[in-house]
């Protein structure tokens, strides 16, 4: 395996290599430079969609008949939490990645996604409590939703409480893949909770199987949002990943 991730790219390769030539790229000594080229472009991204988001979501959109104004706190919540829920998949996939091939910057990359997974699952609960105040007339309820997505953000801080406690670098890229693994199955949990069980938390308003029940303006918005907080997170971990490289001495200052 490590002839393969430290293979030239104009090298000759043996029969049936081909399939196997992204495999450079978990070098860290390639990744390196290709994320410092690409962070400034997807924090340039970021803040062209999350301008475009805030001026469609909270000029352009028309008020909700039933919600009113307050309503539009959803251009925020709404993107958090799914970023909260994608993001821990994309952490439960490298961690796969890194257990079945032992790439260490599969690891990395999960470490990486950690801080910022867990700012979005808080932002997704802080303004949920924001929206339920006014229109449940309170902060909380032990609701599925809520209480799973909760869970998620203990799954986080655990995760990096893990990787924190343990000295052993392998030791801890391992027990923190399990844990990243085990606690995806939270994920579904999340999503599925307002079908599975009856919750005060409505339904989904955008799904892959109907049209969006809502303004095509307020749906602009929530997407234009959604990209920005895409786009950051993957600018925010290129650029940790590079510090945590650094800081283990694989790559060079």
């Amino acid at each position: 395996m490590s002839h393969l991730l430290n293979a030239s790219p104009h090298a000759p390769e043996a029969a049936g290599a081909p399939r196997w030539r992204w495999f450079a790229f978990a070098s860290p000594r390639r990744f390196d430079p290709i994320a410092r080229r690409l962070a400034p472009w997807f924090f340039a991204a970021a803040l062209v969609f999350a301008l475009a988001g805030l001026y469609v979501g909270f000029l352009v959109a028309p008020t909700d008949a039933q919600q009113g104004e307050v309503y539009r706190i959803i251009f925020i919540h709404v993107p958090a939490a799914w970023m909260s829920m994608f993001i821990y998949l994309v952490m439960a996939m490298y961690s796969a990645l890194a257990l079945v091939f032992h790439t260490r910057l599969s690891s990395t990359m999960a470490s990486a996604l950690a801080p910022t997974g867990a700012m979005f699952t808080a932002i997704a609960l802080l303004t949920g409590a924001l929206w339920g105040q006014p229109t449940w007339g309170t902060w909380w309820v032990w609701d599925a939703r809520l209480t799973s997505e909760l869970l998620l953000l203990f799954l986080y801080l655990g995760y990096m409480a893990l990787e924190a406690a343990i000295d052993e670098p392998r030791r801890a890229e391992r027990a923190c893949a399990v844990l990243a693994l085990v606690g995806s199955l939270n994920v579904p949990v999340i999503y599925f909770s307002v079908r599975w069980w009856n919750t005060l938390h409505q339904g989904a308003s955008v799904s892959l199987t109907a049209a969006p029940s809502m303004a095509m303006t307020m749906l602009a918005g929530m997407l234009l949002m959604t990209l920005a907080c895409w786009m950051y997170s993957i600018a925010v971990a290129l650029v940790r990943v590079r510090c945590i490289l650094r800081e283990r001495g694989v790559v060079g200052g």
